[in-house]
């Protein structure tokens, strides 16, 4: 290669670096400009305790302390509308009390019971297990509107470090609404077993998918379970039914 190539070889380098160092200074005026942003949605007071980073990326990490977990999911989502943000690490630690894993589930179990009462609760089935302080929801939710009070509900309670949602919302479907339906006044309708309907936190609990129905709850005998069963299972339509009642004082019934 020549002098003269040389020159000009570094000349086409030298140009290069030129026309790369404007978009680099764009890129980090842009990464600043969305790291200010994510720092302005997360000026209130709940997240005072709260560190905010941003990578190249986009990529948004939240650290730092809050002290319920509802404000941990609300840091969340206020960081994924900010623009810019491409993805979310979400740090945040649950400080408040620390309550016996025990003691807060059935804290939980019984604000669960008494929640949407008058709006179908009796055909929600929705389990908890608390572990850590980490709150498992699993089972399944007659709507959208059942699962999202209930998530609601344990994620504003104190003690609730994490929540994990597994809980299934069941399709929508006028014939499994026809079932629910029969099968609770089929229940509720018979004498030994209208008690159930007294106490709105305590009912049998009727979850229906696809024509298949599972009853959930507690009972006082071990006939009201066998009862409630056979009046389910006679109602027209109804594919199979899972009886999962248990029986007050009880433990590991056989399940139909």
């Amino acid at each position: 290669m020549t002098r003269t190539m040389r020159i000009l070889a570094l000349g086409v380098v030298f140009a290069g670096a030129l026309l790369v160092l404007p978009q680099i200074s764009i890129a980090a005026g842009q990464q600043q400009d969305t790291a200010g942003a994510l720092r302005a949605k997360l000026g209130k007071t709940q997240f005072k305790n709260l560190q905010t980073s941003v990578d190249e990326k986009g990529i948004a990490t939240l650290s730092g302390t809050v002290s319920l977990y509802e404000y941990k999911a609300d840091a969340e989502k206020a960081a994924h509308k900010v623009k810019g943000v491409t993805a979310v690490r979400n740090q945040i630690e649950v400080e408040g009390p620390n309550i016996n894993d025990s003691q807060l589930q059935n804290k939980i179990q019984e604000k669960l019971a008494y929640d949407r009462v008058g709006y179908g609760n009796e055909f929600d089935a929705i389990g908890v297990k608390v572990q850590n302080g980490v709150v498992t929801m699993a089972g399944h939710a007659h709507d959208y509107p059942s699962r999202d009070s209930a998530l609601a509900l344990v994620a504003t309670m104190p003690g609730v470090k994490d929540l994990v949602d597994e809980v299934e919302v069941d399709p929508v479907s006028q014939m499994d609404w026809g079932i629910r339906v029969a099968v609770a006044r089929a229940i509720y309708g018979y004498s030994s077993l209208n008690k159930y309907a007294i106490d709105p936190a305590k009912p049998i609990r009727i979850s229906v998918q696809n024509g298949n129905v599972a009853l959930y709850g507690e009972v006082d005998s071990l006939s009201d379970k066998e009862v409630a069963y056979l009046r389910a299972n006679g109602v027209p339509g109804v594919f199979s039914v899972k009886n999962y009642l248990q029986v007050a004082g009880q433990s590991g019934e056989k399940t139909r």
